[in-house]
């Protein structure tokens, strides 16, 4: 990953600067540890949600689950010639 797609226009946003300072002092492994914990957990919970928000939308249930573990979705890598 190049630092322009980290920082699109080499400006640090107000988020990232907050994160840079917290991130600047020096804490036991497992805090960091912690805190990653708390932020992968934070984004499983919205994405969760999101989840919930799409099945409740379109009216989906379990029929729909059980209905995509039978259907094929991989990508054919077969090479056209």
């Amino acid at each position: 990953m190049t630092a322009e797609e980290i920082i699109p226009g080499g400006k640090f946003t107000e988020p990232q600067l907050e994160l840079l300072k917290m991130f600047s002092i020096q804490f036991p492994e497992k805090v960091w540890m912690d805190i990653r914990d708390m932020v992968a957990g934070y984004f499983l919970q919205k994405a969760s949600e999101e989840i919930d928000a799409l099945f409740q939308e379109k009216g989906w249930g379990e029929e729909k689950i059980k209905e995509w573990t039978n259907t094929h979705m991989r990508t054919s890598y077969k090479k056209n010639d």
